[in-house]
């Protein structure tokens, strides 16, 4: 089959470490660690296992950071090479073990894409899974299946950047008719904020400060409004385009930061926050005050230190984006304003209507009743065309890029 997949090769990797400082095609190119061309097509990995033919592979921020190798080595033991990317996906099950019960051949699926004890056919399932929480399971390399956090890390089972990929059957769940195939594809992106959200959901007294308006910004928006949420939303945007699908999802307030100074980003804050700058000896302002609740959706160790600048004493700091090794944090507001500092993980089980729900049925759920976020996916490309939709992801902003998927 066709596909895009990661190649472990250690002198590859050290030369698009040194090569893409200089110019960033070296971290896709012919030289790179991505690998484009026949791969082969993943197998059952058991009776309970059905093959899906990929009808649409989502491209997350994820993926394109560990292209441009910003992932933390301490992720590896939870992958095995080679593995095809693309874990956000939609397709067409054209094969099914024995033992599959619930689905057939020709359901238009997707699959939780977390390979956690259930998946794994580990019994029992661990303490975290047994709890719902799969998304912290205890044995993502273990069972007969080799390591891999995800479908899109792990050999043994494809990935959505291919023409097919092996689900469990616990991971499936069936798209209904009134759910477009671009309001599909966007689940799993959906999901990887509503987690966040509904475990540190805010009081309608609230101001919530959300950092970054790319896909996972807005998702934080449009899931605090779905589920009903009151709270007082301002958002910092980069871009106009980002703005204006926050306002559409609900936002209060934006901050557009693309051509503001830090201190005037910091006044900016401040005054919708009720917040007071004041000015250190060195470095960036200090804020009393300022926001109940922040959702930091980037990753970067300057959107993370100011989303500790901008919580107000007391209040809770949730690391949304994909934090790596970090150098230019100052915890310093850890521990002074007394914060909770929060970490997410892909979706999970949730409390939903006094009901427990996965992440996946909620979203479906939501879409079923009306929320449309087809909007979002700005582009699609073919999967020939994969250095274009790398490179147009590396510069969203210039492209006005919210999501993007590959069409099969």
């Amino acid at each position: 089959m066709k596909a895009v997949w990661f190649e472990e090769s250690i002198p590859r990797y050290l030369a698009s470490r040194v090569l893409g400082k200089i110019h960033h095609s070296f971290y896709y190119n012919v030289f790179s660690c991505v690998r484009y061309g026949e791969f082969p097509e993943p197998k059952l990995l058991g009776s309970k296992w059905v093959k899906v033919k990929t009808l649409m592979g989502g491209i997350c921020g994820s993926d394109i950071g560990l292209i441009r190798l910003h992932d933390s080595p301490s992720t590896s033991p939870f992958a095995s090479f080679p593995f095809v990317f693309g874990h956000e996906n939609l397709g067409i099950i054209v094969e099914k073990g024995d033992e599959v019960e619930n689905f057939e051949i020709g359901d238009r699926v997707i699959a939780d894409p977390v390979l956690s004890c259930y998946a794994r056919d580990i019994v029992p399932p661990c303490e975290k899974c047994q709890n719902w929480e799969f998304s912290q399971c205890l044995n993502f390399t273990e069972g007969k299946i080799s390591p891999g956090l995800m479908i899109g890390s792990c050999r043994d089972t494809g990935g959505s950047w291919g023409e097919y990929y092996v689900a469990h059957q616990f991971q499936l769940f069936k798209v209904p008719d009134k759910v477009s195939n671009e309001n599909a594809i966007l689940v799993d992106a959906f999901c990887s904020a509503l987690h966040p959200v509904i475990r540190n959901f805010p009081k309608d007294s609230d101001t919530v400060l959300v950092i970054g308006a790319g896909s996972i910004g807005i998702n934080v928006v449009s899931s605090l409004r779905a589920l009903g949420s009151k709270a007082r939303i301002i958002v910092l945007a980069r871009y106009k385009f980002q703005g204006e699908f926050v306002k559409h999802y609900g936002a209060d307030d934006v901050i557009y930061t693309k051509e503001m100074s830090t201190w005037d980003i910091y006044k900016k804050v401040a005054e919708v926050t009720n917040g007071k700058v004041l000015k250190a000896l060195l470095g960036k302002p200090v804020m009393v005050g300022g926001a109940d609740v922040v959702f930091e959706c980037v990753g970067s160790d300057n959107s993370i230190d100011d989303a500790l600048r901008f919580t107000k004493e007391g209040g809770k700091t949730v690391l949304v984006g994909l934090a790596g090794m970090t150098k230019k944090v100052d915890w310093t507001f850890v521990w002074f304003k007394e914060l909770k500092v929060v970490g997410t993980n892909s979706s999970s089980g949730e409390i939903f209507r006094g009901e427990r729900k996965r992440g996946y049925e909620i979203a479906l759920r939501l879409m079923e009743e009306g929320l449309d976020l087809s909007p979002l996916l700005t582009h699609t490309f073919r999967l020939e065309e994969y250095r274009k939709a790398i490179e147009m992801n590396f510069y969203r902003g210039k492209y006005g890029l919210v999501k993007s998927a590959f069409v099969f």
